[in-house]
C-alpha cells in the first residue's frame, strides 16, 4: 500500500458519502452545513438552542461560518437569534417551530440514507470501518484539551 492510493481512497470515498448524503439536504432546502446547524440545535434538546461558539464546536467550523450559517437560517426563518439570559453580551440561537419540522423529517431520512450506505458493508466491515479511523482521528487530533 502506498500514501497516495490510501490517502486517494479516503478521499474519493469521503467526496462520495458526502455526494449521496448532500442529496437528502438538498430535498429540504438545505445545505450540509445549514443541515448540521440545525441537527445540532434539534440534538440539544428542549427548547432547542445552543450559543453560536457551541455550535460552531459541535459542528466543526469555525465561528465566522458558523455566523454565516445561521445567517442564512434565521433569512429563512428556521432560527432566530436573541440575546443569553443573564449574560447581556451572549447571544443564543434557538430552532423556530419553522425549522423543527423539516430537521426533523431530513434527519429521519439522513438516517435511513447512512444505513443504506453502511449496509453495502459486512456487519465485521462495518466495525472496522469505525474502529480504524477512530484510532487514526485520535492519534492525528492528539489530546483534548481537560483530558
Amino acid at each position: 500500500m502506498t500514501p497516495q492510493g490510501a490517502i486517494g481512497r479516503l478521499h474519493r470515498l469521503g467526496a462520495l458519502l458526502t455526494e449521496q448524503l448532500c442529496v437528502v439536504y438538498r430535498r429540504f432546502g438545505l445545505s450540509e452545513g445549514e443541515f448540521d446547524v440545525l441537527a445540532a440545535l434539534r440534538r440539544a434538546g428542549a427548547p432547542y438552542e445552543r450559543a453560536p461558539g457551541e455550535l460552531a464546536a459541535h459542528t466543526m467550523v469555525t465561528t465566522g461560518a458558523m455566523t454565516k450559517r445561521v445567517d442564512r437560517l434565521e433569512h429563512a426563518g428556521l432560527v432566530t437569534r436573541r440575546r443569553a439570559t443573564g449574560d447581556g453580551r451572549g447571544r443564543v440561537v434557538a430552532l423556530t417551530p419553522a425549522g423543527r419540522e423539516p430537521i426533523d423529517r431530513a434527519f429521519t431520512e439522513h438516517m435511513r440514507d447512512e444505513r443504506r450506505l453502511l449496509d453495502a458493508l459486512s456487519p465485521q466491515e462495518a466495525e472496522r470501518i469505525e474502529e480504524l479511523p477512530t484510532t487514526w482521528l485520535a492519534r492525528m487530533e492528539g489530546p483534548r484539551p481537560g483530558s
